[in-house]
């Protein structure tokens, strides 16, 4: 595809767009069939890996579902009636997402293999460096790399001294027997709950470390009958009831409880402890497993098979800090070696990085990571000063926790697409959000912060940066979705002519 000139002004010259989406999971998908449906055709998505899927691609160890409901967890566009689980599979997600891109007729306009380096910004324009390619330019760059997808490998002394297997979740190795085999894993999230849930059965034995015990309620699961679904299937009106209803129901009990809705979060609390009561019997374990921060400070976690297995006779909790990794087992501060065969690491992502490591110069030559000094901030989780021309989907301090980050990424394409919109009608060629609104609005978040359980739960969660505070939307979704209608056109700075937006 032929370059354009760097000096050129689409919404002038009367032609489309072109327009780079960096990654092919569901926030990318969504935003090509989209813009295309907006009229916005020149579009080309540059994906790192040689599939589509993204978290849902790269996740694949044994028991991984979703902790959102499948009728929710879909685009409004494609509601799918074959969902098999109430809360999904991964395995499922993933067909789901590949059926989409086929429906959709999206991969042709997949570029596989095609990590991005660098992005800089020429104005109006932004000049694409991908590895061992001729540079694209295009008129505009959205970001749609989403947060799970850059491991986090714990800083162990001696961990390249194991002997055994040993793989981060992220990257499960699927050559790799755990049948009879002595296993360690590193870590009690989400993740962790659900590996231990399914595989302790078959292991020889299963030792979990854990730093920090969470808060976990049994998943509600149901499998949906064939009568079910051929009734979705000849019903399509039933899907966004469907949707509707879900979605409702995480807004008013889960999101009430992070916002400072303390009966709601009590309500949560207690159901939890009910739950660990009735699946581990033995009083000192549950005691060990029993959190010392408030429900909704951290990530609740749906999971109904962890405490019976934890609880087994083929699994041990270690709440020992770990003191280093030997070549035959991890060592914890008791002086105590617990011998592995294989070893598991459930040690999240670095969810600070977004699109970096990717090197992104803004006007002046600004530089993302430079300005985000650890502490990523974005205007309503998709725009940046300095960095005209330039969206994120799913970006810093947006609404995150138990939600449907799909229903999140459709309502900030639209509302990308609106600013799109006035550009074409303006003929503008470039749109960048003021400094100052940037700041009255991240001040505004970082005052409310404080009253969320996030903040004053008691707890250590990856939602904190290094700023201290929890890098989320602090209010409720509900507002977040009522904002994303209609853009304020006030917090955006517009220039008409190529010279201007050169030192937006």
């Amino acid at each position: 595809m032929a370059n354009v000139d760097p000096k050129s002004c689409w919404a002038k010259e009367g032609r489309l767009p072109r327009i780079a989406i960096v990654g092919a999971g569901l926030s990318g998908i969504g935003a090509v069939i989209k813009l295309r449906e907006a009229g916005y055709t020149d579009l080309t998505i540059y994906e790192k890996a040689d599939r589509v899927g993204g978290t849902w691609r790269d996740n694949r160890y044994p028991g991984l579902s979703c902790d959102v409901p499948s009728y929710w967890y879909s685009y409004s566009f494609e509601p799918n009636p074959h969902w098999s689980y109430r809360f999904s599979y991964g395995p499922e997600i993933l067909a789901y997402i590949e059926h989409v891109v086929d429906r959709y007729d999206v991969r042709r306009v997949i570029r596989f293999n095609s990590e991005v380096e660098e992005l800089r910004y020429l104005g109006p324009q932004w000049q694409l460096q991908v590895k061992n390619c001729e540079p694209e330019i295009y008129d505009f760059v959205i970001s749609a790399s989403g947060i799970l997808h850059h491991p986090a490998y714990p800083e162990i002394p001696g961990i390249e001294d194991f002997e055994g297997k040993m793989f981060h979740t992220a990257r499960w190795d699927d050559t790799v027997s755990l049948s009879g085999q002595r296993v360690g894993i590193i870590g009690t999230g989400s993740t962790s709950a659900q590996i231990v849930g399914e595989v302790t059965d078959e292991v020889a034995k299963m030792t979990v470390f854990q730093r920090t015990p969470h808060w976990m309620a049994p998943l509600p699961q149901k499998k949906y009958s064939t009568l079910w679904k051929a009734f979705l299937r000849v019903s399509p009106w039933m899907h966004p009831i469907l949707a509707w209803f879900y979605k409702r129901l995480m807004l008013t009990t889960f999101a009430k409880a992070t916002i400072g809705d303390v009966k709601q979060q009590q309500k949560i609390e207690q159901a939890c402890l009910r739950f660990l009561k009735k699946t581990v019997p033995d009083p000192q374990l549950r005691a060990r497993l029993t959190p010392d921060y408030k429900a909704t400070c951290k990530r609740l976690i749906f999971c109904s098979d962890f405490y019976p297995a934890i609880a087994s006779d083929k699994a041990e909790l270690v709440t020992e800090s770990i003191e280093a990794i030997e070549p035959t087992g991890v060592r914890t501060r008791d002086g105590r070696l617990h011998e592995l065969d294989i070893l598991i690491l459930a040690t999240g992502f670095k969810v600070s990085e977004f699109i970096l490591p990717t090197r992104v110069f803004g006007a002046n030559g600004i530089e993302l990571s430079q300005q985000w000094g650890g502490a990523p901030r974005a205007h309503r989780a998709m725009a940046l000063p300095h960095f005209p021309n330039f969206w994120m989907l799913e970006g810093p301090t947006g609404p995150v926790g138990n939600l449907s980050l799909i229903s999140i990424t459709e309502v900030q394409i639209g509302y990308m697409i609106q600013l799109l919109d006035k550009m074409k009608a303006e003929k503008s060629a470039a749109l960048v959000v003021k400094p100052e609104a940037f700041e009255r609005y991240n001040r505004a978040m970082a005052d409310a912060i404080g009253t969320t359980t996030w903040a004053t739960g008691g707890c250590s969660s990856w939602y904190i940066d290094k700023t201290g505070k929890p890098n989320l939307y602090p209010w409720h979704p509900s507002r977040f979705y009522e904002e994303m209608k209609t853009p304020d056109y006030s917090e955006y700075l517009l220039s008409d002519s190529v010279e201007g937006a050169a030192s937006t």
